[in-house]
Order: C-alpha cells, then sequence, then structure tokens
C-alpha cells in the first residue's frame, strides 16, 4: 500500500489493549519516553530500557534530575509515566502502552551489576545508576485498519 492510499484509507480503529497483552508489547522493544516533573513542570526524556518481571528498567547517572528525584522523599520514589510506541509512519497502524508507578533507585549492588550487564545506554555517557519503575496501571492500545466498506 501506498502512503496516499494508507493516508486516505480513513481513521483508524483504536482497541484497548489487555494487560498482558501490553506488558508483552512493551518487552518487545528497547525504546521509549520518561516523563517525570521538573520544578513543576512535566519533562520527557528517551531512554532505552528492559523489563524485568513486569517492571521497567531504565539507566541514567547519578547526577540526573530523574536519579535526584527519584532518591528523594524518604524512599517513596518519585511517579512517572513511561511511554513506547511502534506505530508506522506511513500506514499509521501499530500500538502504544503507556505505565504510570513510581521510580526507585536501585541501590543493591548485585542488581546494579547485573543491569549493567543486561542494559547498554545508547549514548555515550556514563549511566552510573539504575531505575526502577513498577506499573501501578499499565494502559495500551492497537492502531488498526477500519473494516473495509467496499466501493
Amino acid at each position: 500500500m501506498d502512503r496516499q492510499a494508507a493516508q486516505s484509507s480513513g481513521p483508524r480503529r483504536c482497541v484497548e489493549l489487555k494487560h498482558a497483552e501490553a506488558l508483552r508489547l512493551l518487552g518487545s522493544i528497547s525504546l521509549g519516553r520518561i516523563v517525570f516533573t521538573l520544578h513543576t513542570l512535566p519533562t520527557i526524556r528517551p531512554v532505552n530500557h528492559l523489563l524485568d518481571q513486569g517492571d521497567i528498567i531504565i539507566r541514567t547517572d547519578a547526577g540526573s534530575a530523574l536519579a535526584v528525584h527519584a532518591e528523594e522523599n524518604d524512599g517513596r520514589g518519585v511517579v512517572v509515566a513511561y511511554q513506547a510506541d511502534a506505530i508506522d509512519p506511513h500506514s499509521h497502524l501499530g500500538w502504544s502502552v503507556i505505565a504510570t508507578g513510581y521510580a526507585h533507585l536501585i541501590t543493591s549492588r548485585n542488581e546494579l551489576d547485573r543491569y549493567r550487564q543486561l542494559l547498554h545506554p545508547w549514548v555515550d555517557q556514563t549511566k552510573d545508576c539504575a531505575i526502577r519503575i513498577h506499573p501501578e496501571e499499565l494502559t495500551g492500545i492497537r492502531l488498526i485498519s477500519p473494516p473495509f466498506t467496499g466501493a
């Protein structure tokens, strides 16, 4: 299907994903966006991640705003949203998943060493911290083609 045909075939249908499917799709890719508050305003950062027993793990540097906020609040962590998707730019079909929960700094040396082995930053910077996001809420949608109505 060419780009013009894809764009003119009508609006996409939006289907809600079940929890298990949203989790599976989130684990199938490694790039997402973390949303947190910085100076009372929402801030978004692209990051790579891995999924470990339903938790989202990302790496960051110790001085990052996210690491500092995750360490604050008497160990309660910081509220974040995490969004990942795979949407074709031509057909506009695909999926999007959003996880909302608390981000906590991982302090266990064994866990840090393990995540350093498993998760490699995409940028040429030291990422000596790891953050765990346990999704309190996980939602997702799949964008699918509208049914063919004939001509």
